[in-house]
């Protein structure tokens, strides 16, 4: 999702040579075709922004390959890159590196507490690949960052039950349950925890600062809102815009992850970024994405 819509900004700049491998020209978990590709183009910089993602019940079913595939495909990519002379490199993270049991979530606390157990293989993955950064900015005096962004959502995102995070997931519940003419639509845990989730393009425009000014960028930098919303307050959010009006249960019988996990933004906004897109702007875009381009509705 983000690599797309960075992609497609980027592209707006005629005095950009883009690389833009798809899994079938690249398979990141190859080693070999990895170093090779990079030492064929030797780009000048490179966002390393993919991963395999999922939700909470992609993460407990799978840690395994949550784990090992986020561990290689970074690794390859990272010294890859190294090998290939790049000067300038920008690592995506993600807010699950930081410790379970903290509210607000500051770059120094990354490595200081317990990780969230639900998508804790994901979590450590990333934390390595930060740290892989770091090292060799360290060491080899290149400029190798790592951007935390907060949750997000937004065009071509996954709506799948068994991969999607929760915005598109609670906007295809909705839709369904509108659909089927449902009473009632039943929300993970108790609705309480809360979430603070980012539209796409309010990274994307974090990401091109960065880029103009890596030299700048801390070693870590986080990118959200600094402030967060309930679980409920997003299923209520979407109701409203899709147009259910039924009702909701809570079980309590499933996880609810974190209780709250916002990030401190103070960092970016003195270099002179801020999220722009309003929460209920965001998910309206989101919706017409999943009505036009996702079902066709």
């Amino acid at each position: 999702m983000v690599g797309k819509n960075l992609a497609e900004r980027l592209a707006a700049n005629k005095g950009i040579e883009l690389l833009v491998p798809r899994r079938y020209d690249l398979d990141l978990l190859e080693q070999r075709a990895v170093k090779a590709y990079m030492l064929d183009n030797r780009p000048d910089f490179v966002f390393h922004l993919a991963a395999k993602v999922g939700g909470i019940q992609a993460n407990i079913s799978n840690p395994v390959g949550f784990f090992v595939d986020n561990m290689l495909m970074s690794t390859h990519v990272i010294m890859s890159a190294v090998e290939a002379g790049v000067e300038q490199l920008i690592n995506l993270g993600s807010s699950c590196m930081y410790p379970r049991n903290r509210e607000v979530l500051c770059e120094a606390d990354i490595l200081t507490g317990e990780l969230e157990p639900t998508n804790e293989g994901y979590a450590l993955a990333k934390i390595s690949a930060t740290q892989l950064c770091r090292y060799i900015s360290d060491s080899k005096k290149l400029h190798y960052k790592t951007v935390v962004p907060c949750n997000l959502y937004g065009r071509y995102d996954h709506f799948e039950e068994s991969r999607s995070h929760m915005v598109p997931a609670v906007i295809r519940k909705m839709y369904e349950a509108k659909k089927e003419n449902m009473s009632k639509v039943s929300i993970w845990g108790d609705g309480e925890s809360r979430r603070e989730f980012m539209y796409v393009d309010d990274l994307v425009d974090f990401l091109l600062l960065a880029m103009a000014d890596i030299k700048r960028l801390p070693s870590i930098v986080n990118a959200g809102l600094g402030f967060d919303y309930s679980i409920d307050d997003y299923y209520q959010i979407a109701a409203a815009i899709v147009g259910y009006k039924g009702g909701f249960s809570h079980d309590t019988s499933k996880p609810s992850g974190m209780k709250k996990k916002m990030l401190n933004v103070s960092v970016s906004n003195e270099l002179g970024w801020k999220a722009k897109i309003p929460l209920e702007d965001g998910m309206k875009k989101l919706y017409r994405y999943y009505l036009n381009e996702v079902i066709n509705d």
